[in-house]
């Protein structure tokens, strides 16, 4: 079983695990979140909007008004089972309107 980094509690009251495979395929993906590891547990405790996602996946959104790259809003998808869930992958983007239009399932 893959090593388990850290695990946080979702707004839907699940535990989300973060694994050591998923963060290195995270910066391997986008590099940047290197610097930017304390956002995925962030993101995904208090998140600004959850969207729902393809293949009954979700996704939170933060804002940080500042990060290791400039203003930008945190993306972590992830997927809730039964008991708990798991982290997908997440990123920055400074345009979460293209994620938003999707439907947000629930908003701050």
């Amino acid at each position: 079983m893959d090593a388990i980094i850290g695990t946080v509690t979702s707004k839907h009251n699940k535990e989300i695990r973060l694994t050591a495979e998923r963060w290195a395929h995270i910066v391997e993906s986008h590099d940047y979140m290197a610097g930017n590891h304390d956002v995925v547990p962030e993101t995904l405790e208090s998140p600004d909007i959850i969207v729902g996602g393809t293949k009954d996946g979700l996704i939170a959104i933060k804002h940080y008004a500042k990060t290791f790259i400039s203003e930008k809003h945190a993306v972590v998808i992830y997927k809730e089972q039964e008991i708990d869930g798991f982290v997908i992958t997440a990123f920055m983007t400074s345009k979460p309107e293209k994620i938003t239009r999707k439907g947000v399932e629930w908003k701050r």
